[in-house]
């Protein structure tokens, strides 16, 4: 019985097959039962979809490849949770599209960044990373501070994050371009009643040069929410020693 696997080995035909037929098999245990829940990630009190503002950020932090370098997930290892903090929840990347989860790292992890520099210090880092960071070897972003940010298109890009998933209504959608401009403290936006209600606990105006909204404003208020959305000092920070 034992010496029945020879035929295989020395048969590529028949091998070939029972590799395809356990892989099948395995294949089909890990994915059918995901076929009966309706969701696989565990809803967290306090993490909402991105503002306007926070949305166009993102797009940014993408379209620079700043993902390239920083990734935004803290595993449950022991250095990573006590140098980033709590390890990183699968409710907190649940309206990302793309998710910026990743290990390769150039830079920190920017997992929990948000709050803990000032407005002023990211937007000094990013113009000239070096005058705070000497040993940094990231590039100078300094055009984002001088670049007005586009915001003509950003309802089409709520209504395509909609159909994949992220809970923004009719209303949200509609008061985009408005509510982005009105938490960046642009000096021509309304200061209409309901953005509270669209977007409760939300800082407005999040910025204070007010002259024009810039795509620096939007990176800031993207990097600024990272890490904020759910309180930790709820939760028991368990972590896993591998040094073993």
């Amino acid at each position: 019985m034992l010496n029945r696997h020879k035929f295989l080995e020395r048969h590529s035909g028949p091998l070939i097959a029972a590799i395809l037929v356990v892989v099948s098999i395995g294949g089909i245990v890990e994915i059918a039962p995901l076929f009966y829940v309706e969701n696989t990630i565990e809803e967290v009190e306090g993490v909402r979809p991105y503002t306007p503002l926070e949305l166009a950020g993102r797009d940014i932090y993408i379209r620079e490849g700043c993902y390239v370098c920083h990734s935004q997930m803290i595993r449950p290892l022991r250095d990573e949770v006590e140098r980033y903090g709590h390890y990183s929840l699968a409710a907190e990347s649940m309206y990302d599209h793309p998710f910026q989860w990743g290990s390769k790292r150039t830079g920190p992890d920017l997992a929990r960044v948000g709050k803990k520099y000032s407005d002023d210090w990211h937007r000094q880092h990013l113009i000239d990373p070096r005058s705070l960071v000497p040993g940094s070897v990231m590039p100078p972003y300094a055009f984002l501070e001088t670049t007005t940010l586009n915001d003509s298109r950003i309802g089409a890009k709520m209504v395509a994050n909609r159909r994949v998933g992220v809970p923004y209504t009719d209303e949200q959608i509609e008061s985009a371009q408005d509510d982005l401009r009105l938490q960046a403290g642009y000096p021509y936006a309304e200061d209409f009643e309901g953005f509270e209600a669209r977007w409760p606990g939300v800082e407005t105006p999040f910025l204070a040069d007010n002259k024009k909204v810039t795509e620096m404003d939007a990176l800031i208020a993207y990097l600024q929410v990272l890490g904020t959305m759910v309180d930790f000092s709820t939760f028991d920070i368990e972590t896993v020693d591998n040094q073993r």
